[in-house]
């Protein structure tokens, strides 16, 4: 028995599970859960809770069906973030590159801070509104 909880994924607050999910799996190349994969034909999509995973099976995140989302203000504090995911590339030429693909998907460029030497970045809000940063480690 281990000493400390595993963690499973992070879940996603959204009014579409399907919509951002499927965001998340385009941009990070990730696959649903045997099971979430979207629906063909005929088949209407009411998902409700939806589970994406890496490679080798592990759980990354899930997506789960709210009524309402209040998007947040940020940098204004009105409506904190409240959460936010962090993702890496090796350069810039990576961040820029990830920007294009970023927007292409439906996202939107809150912050544009790839002047900054130590630590170039974006902040983005995803297309329910949550941030999301990519920058270079």
């Amino acid at each position: 028995m281990s000493e400390f909880p595993h963690l499973l994924h992070t879940a996603i607050d959204t009014t579409d599970p399907r919509r951002l999910a499927e965001f998340y799996r385009r941009l990070l190349g990730l696959a649903y859960r045997p099971g979430d994969e979207p629906p063909t034909g005929e088949d209407a999509d009411d998902a409700d809770w939806l589970v994406l995973v890496g490679p080798d099976g592990t759980r990354k995140l899930a997506f789960q069906q709210v009524e309402r989302l209040q998007r947040t203000t940020w940098p204004a504090h009105d409506v904190p973030m409240q959460m936010h995911l962090d993702l890496t590339v090796p350069n810039v030429e990576q961040l820029n590159a990830q920007r294009e693909r970023a927007v292409a998907l439906g996202a939107e460029v809150l912050l544009d801070r790839t002047d900054e030497a130590d630590e170039p970045l974006y902040v983005f809000a995803d297309p329910a509104g949550h941030p999301f940063c990519i920058f270079v480690a």
